[in-house]
């Protein structure tokens, strides 16, 4: 089974152009030589090129907060998996709470999604799930998560590297600094890890996915998702706009 911890920063819509450059070369700075986990920031996709620019020749990897369905076409504002690939990217958040909540992006487009990235090498798909607060209070959390997982994923083929991460987030800890506990987290994430056993089979889901847990996490809290089962890493919202937090938080749970 693999180690290896996967630490993916989401900027979000935060920073400037100056601001994204300059936290990009604190990012370089703090994670010069880290061998131990794969680290990779979503920036604004406006910013990009000049943030693939500063993590070259580093250990950080480039990644992008969301992608299109369509590869090419009159589709105004929107940006393909090929075009991130092009600029450098090897990760693309799909589906993300706020993207489901604010703009009504439905697992119909994320599945859609999820095969555009797939068809472009060595482009990995970073798939959010997770529940609301009132799914979690009238107890349908593992329906939910089964259901979300077989929307996005139903009908979808791996094949020889390719590789998915999914990320547990509860919609109700985004955000909040209300991360959930992490007994929680571990039973949610075995809950996703018999589904996709059931959805892919276990060869295939203990080579090509890949399972980490979004939700308020910092320095102060990260310690207590240290050596989870069936957790491969974190998506950081907040803490990863200060460098040095970020490098705490990889630090702690790489270890």
């Amino acid at each position: 089974m693999p180690t290896k911890k996967y630490i993916i920063a989401n900027w979000k819509m935060n920073l400037s152009l100056a601001q994204t450059i300059s936290l990009a070369k604190e990012f370089k700075k703090e994670f010069a030589g880290f061998s131990r986990g794969e680290i990779a920031v979503c920036p604004s996709a406006l910013f990009l090129t000049e943030a693939a620019a500063i993590f070259k020749g580093s250990a950080i990897k480039l990644g992008a907060q969301n992608a299109s369905w369509e590869n090419k076409g009159a589709y105004t504002g929107e940006i393909s998996a090929d075009m991130l690939s092009d600029v450098g990217c090897r990760y693309v958040i799909l589906g993300h709470s706020e993207r489901r909540k604010y703009l009504f992006e439905n697992y119909e487009m994320i599945h859609k999604k999820v095969r555009a990235v797939l068809e472009i090498e060595n482009l990995t798909p970073i798939v959010c799930i997770g529940e609301s607060i009132e799914e979690k209070k009238s107890d349908r959390r593992d329906f939910v998560l089964v259901d979300q997982l077989q929307q996005a994923l139903s009908g979808i083929d791996v094949f020889g590297e390719q590789e998915i991460i999914v990320a547990y987030e509860p919609i109700w800890a985004i955000g909040t600094g209300m991360a959930i506990e992490p007994a929680e987290a571990e039973y949610a994430h075995k809950i996703i890890k018999l589904a996709l056993n059931d959805m892919f089979g276990m060869q295939v889901n203990n080579k090509n996915f890949r399972i980490i847990y979004g939700g308020s996490i910092n320095a102060q809290n990260v310690k207590g998702f240290t050596n989870l089962e069936n957790m491969d890493g974190l998506l950081v919202g907040g803490a990863s706009l200060k460098a040095e937090e970020f490098y705490k938080i990889a630090q702690t749970i790489t270890k």
